[in-house]
């Protein structure tokens, strides 16, 4: 496990299993929402942000978490390791909310630099139709590579955990 692709709703618990991940592997990590948005939530131009995320896909070891269906294709071929965090949309929603309310107007650790955390409906909807409008596609795509790569859906904490253990903690 060098390079691993972390994948999942906004609110999912992307940067938190990173996080925890990392503790074990000591890999880096490389929160995607770092390197696309430029400050006040201004969003880089596909060009640009393929260019990055192929850069950033091309290093030797990793943690990538994010989404951003459009540059999977950069990300997917050099990952060994993809794990997809498969909450419940009122999960997600409830995350999501609290984050806003714990981060309001201050940056968060993950985000990029100059982006306040704020209250936007726009997002919140994406957060609500996830499930149904999103997560179909990545689920397609990321089984395509089920041969070559290891694939885990984990659909709740205990889930997290059994993996984590069985992938990292033993072999501590």
């Amino acid at each position: 496990m060098k390079r691993v692709l972390i994948l999942g709703c906004c609110g999912a618990g992307k940067s938190t299993f990173s996080r925890e991940l990392a503790r074990y592997t000591h890999l880096p990590i490389i929160h995607l929402d770092q390197h696309y948005f430029d400050p006040n939530w201004k969003e880089k131009n596909k060009s640009t942000w393929n260019q990055i995320v192929a850069n950033l896909a091309q290093q030797e070891e990793w943690i990538m978490d994010g989404n951003y269906a459009s540059s999977l294709n950069l990300r997917l071929p050099r990952a060994d390791t993809i794990v997809y965090l498969d909450n419940g949309t009122i999960s997600n929603i409830y995350r999501v909310i609290k984050r806003i309310i714990k981060y309001h107007g201050q940056e968060r650790p993950d985000a990029a630099s100059g982006c306040k955390e704020r209250f936007d409906l726009e997002f919140l909807h994406y957060v609500l139709v996830f499930n149904w409008v999103r997560k179909p596609g990545i689920i397609n795509t990321i089984y395509q590579y089920e041969a070559q790569k290891e694939i885990a859906v984990l659909r709740n904490n205990k889930e997290r955990e059994d993996w984590l253990s069985l992938h990292c903690k033993a072999k501590r």
